[in-house]
């Protein structure tokens, strides 16, 4: 093995005397006898494409003065053994970690293709559960019960429920009179969507309504007819959404079958 290692060195070495492209063929630059490879220029130049930046032999320069330098500062670091450090040793680890956890959802994505038929199924389940309605609503959040009784009393008196939500615990919608917005049911929990779905336009709700976040006096201002993006639009969503479903029932399966103590 050893006289293998000899001559293949010996063979670089002659092939570079005869012709010192041969060097460039295999690598973008030697640092200190360390080879830093094309691959890792075009990789380079591929995540700085990604970016915005444009191609080009200035673009390729700066990539590769700037491998040069970490190549430098990385054989100083060593020469330093910073590299058998507590910390460093941790650190080398997870950036390993990562990179493989990368791979590995890539290659399951690679594996297991969203199909097109996939998309479509998910598309006509998201229009199923928005429904056909929007809802242009309003509310004030309360910390009690009796406090929010005490704002449903004030609106049977005529007082106006966008100054009263002034006192709502939401401080982003009290700053706009209680406002939520268009929306559908289903963006709130269920028991401040069932009151919305009760409510005819104009009306608030004359009982408190609880949920977890405390106590709501909801008010429906308009409803109108839900016009859903088309399925290209959604597409991208759409797809994320199924890959990373995907990719956590692969992580479910890897720990139902793992020992872990």
């Amino acid at each position: 093995m050893l006289k293998t290692r000899k001559f293949t060195a010996l063979a670089i070495l002659i092939a570079l005397a005869i012709n010192p492209a041969f060097a460039e063929e295999k690598s973008a630059a030697i640092v200190n006898g360390v080879a830093i490879s094309q691959e890792r220029i075009e990789m380079n130049v591929a995540a700085a494409l990604a970016q915005g930046q444009t191609d080009g032999p200035e673009l390729r320069k700066a990539i590769r003065d700037d491998l040069i330098s970490r190549e430098l500062m990385v054989q100083s670091a060593i020469k330093d053994s910073l590299d058998k450090t507590a910390d460093v040793v941790q650190q080398i680890e997870i950036a390993k970690q990562t990179v493989l956890v990368n791979a590995y959802v890539q290659n399951q994505l690679k594996k297991n293709p969203v199909s097109e038929t996939q998309l479509q199924q998910a598309y006509e389940t998201l229009k199923a559960k928005l429904g056909d309605k929007e809802y242009d609503a309003r509310h004030i959040l309360l910390a009690s019960e009796a406090e929010a009784k005490a704002i449903i009393a004030k609106l049977g008196k005529k007082e106006k429920f966008d100054k009263l939500a002034a006192k709502s615990l939401d401080t982003g919608s009290a700053e706009r009179g209680g406002s939520l917005g268009w929306t559908v049911p289903k963006n709130f929990v269920e028991p401040f969507a069932n009151a919305l779905l009760n409510l005819k336009k104009g009306e608030y709700t004359k009982e408190p309504v609880q949920s977890q976040f405390g106590w709501h006096v909801i008010k429906l201002d308009d409803v109108r007819a839900l016009k859903v993006p088309a399925f290209d639009e959604l597409k991208p969503q759409l797809q994320q959404r199924l890959q990373q479903q995907a990719i956590q029932k692969a992580i479910t399966d890897l720990r139902a079958a793992a020992k872990v103590e």
